[in-house]
C-alpha cells in the first residue's frame, strides 16, 4: 500500500500566503475600475467578449504555479511498505484416553466431554501450529495426523467417544503412537500432551519405555492426570448391559506420569475439575509459544519532479496567454 509524506513539510506553510495574494489582486482590480455615470447604456462599451472571461486566467495560473513549486520544495514522497512473516510453528500431538473410566461424572458432563472441550479450545488458539490427534484405550490409533487444517481436526475431535476401540488403558501404546507421528518432524519444538485418568493396564509398551523413545526423538511430553481426589461416580454395567454409576476410588498412576514428564523435560499436571483442566491447557499454551517474526520493508519514491514539471508547464501556458492570446484584454484591465 502506498502512503504519502513530505520530507520538508515546513515549505507548505508558504501556501498560507496565497489567500493574501488573492485579496490583494481583487482589491487592486476593483480599484482600477473607473466609476462613470451614463445617461443611457448605449454608450457603455461592450465587456462581455470571450476574452473578458479569461482575463483573470493568467493570475490563477500563477497561483497554481506558486502552489506547485511550494509543494515540490516540500519534497513529497510516496512510500510502499510490505512485510515478510516467518513462522516457526510447533508440532503437537494430543494423546487422548477414551477408556470407559473417562465417562466418570466428577467433571461436567463427564471427563471425556470436558477433555474434548478444552482440547478444541486449545487447537483454536494455535492457528500457526501443526496439531495431530491420537486416541487410546486398550489399544491406540491415530485419529488425525499432524495438520494445519484445524477445522477438520476439530470435527474429528467432536466425533471421539468411548467404545471406538477395545476398552483398557494402554498409556504406553498411546504415547508411543504419538511419538511415532512426531519422529520425522523438523519443527523447532515437538510436543505430546498425554491425558489419562487411570493406570497402564494394556498394550505391549510400558509408559516409561515410550518416554525413553520420546527422549530419543527430542519430543517433550506434558502429562495430565484427570480425576478428582478420592472417589468419583464411575460407569458400570449391570447384568442387562445397562450403564449404572457407582462411587469408586480414583486411581491415577501419578508416579509414572511424573516420570514420563521428567524424562522428556516436560511437566505433569493434575486436573480435578473442569476449571483446573482448562487452566492446565492455558498454561501449556503459554509455555509453548509459536515464534512469529515480522520484517518490515519500505521503499520511498520522490514525487516532486512531477509537481515541478506541472508548474513549469503552467508557467509556460500563463506566458502564452499573457503575451499573445490575452495581451489586448490585459491591457484594458
Amino acid at each position: 500500500m502506498a502512503d504519502w509524506e513530505f520530507a520538508h513539510i515546513e515549505w507548505l506553510w508558504g501556501l498560507l500566503i496565497i489567500p493574501f495574494i488573492v485579496a490583494w489582486y481583487v482589491w487592486k482590480y476593483w480599484r482600477r475600475q473607473p466609476v462613470m455615470g451614463y445617461a443611457t447604456l448605449q454608450f457603455l462599451p461592450e465587456q462581455h467578449g470571450w476574452k473578458s472571461y479569461l482575463v483573470h486566467l493568467p493570475f490563477a495560473l500563477r497561483l497554481l504555479v506558486l502552489a506547485g513549486l511550494l509543494t515540490a520544495m516540500a519534497r513529497p514522497q510516496s512510500s510502499t511498505s510490505w512485510q515478510d512473516v516467518k513462522t516457526e510453528g510447533i508440532d503437537i500431538v494430543l494423546a487422548m484416553d477414551i477408556s470407559s473410566s473417562m465417562l466418570a461424572r466428577d467433571f461436567e458432563p463427564n471427563r471425556l466431554e470436558a477433555a474434548k472441550q478444552v482440547g478444541v479450545e486449545f487447537i483454536q488458539n494455535r492457528p500457526n501450529d501443526r496439531i495431530g490427534l491420537v486416541v487410546y484405550s486398550g489399544e491406540s490409533f491415530t485419529q488425525c495426523p499432524l495438520t494445519t487444517d484445524h477445522e477438520k481436526l476439530v470435527n474429528l475431535f467432536a466425533e471421539l467417544e468411548h467404545g471406538m476401540i477395545q476398552d483398557g488403558t494402554a498409556i504406553g501404546m498411546g504415547l508411543a503412537n504419538a511419538v511415532n507421528r512426531l519422529k520425522e518432524s523438523d519443527a523447532k519444538s515437538k510436543v505430546v500432551i498425554l491425558l489419562t485418568d487411570g493406570e497402564n493396564n494394556a498394550g505391549s509398551i510400558a509408559p516409561v519405555t515410550a518416554a525413553e523413545i520420546a527422549t530419543t526423538f527430542g519430543v517433550k511430553v506434558y502429562t495430565i492426570g484427570v480425576g478428582t481426589k478420592g472417589q468419583a461416580p464411575m460407569p458400570t454395567q449391570d447384568m442387562f448391559g445397562r450403564i449404572r454409576y457407582q462411587m469408586q476410588d480414583v486411581n491415577i498412576d501419578e508416579k509414572s506420569l511424573q516420570e514420563i514428564a521428567d524424562l522428556t523435560n516436560g511437566q505433569y499436571f493434575r486436573a480435578t475439575d473442569n476449571q483446573s483442566l482448562a487452566t492446565i491447557y492455558e498454561e501449556i499454551d503459554r509455555m509453548e509459544k509459536t515464534i512469529i517474526e515480522e520484517t518490515q520493508y519500505e521503499k520511498k519514491n520522490e514525487e516532486y519532479f512531477v509537481l515541478a514539471l506541472a508548474a513549469l508547464l503552467l508557467l509556460g501556458l500563463e506566458y502564452v496567454l499573457r503575451t499573445l492570446v490575452l495581451k489586448s484584454a490585459l491591457t484594458d484591465v
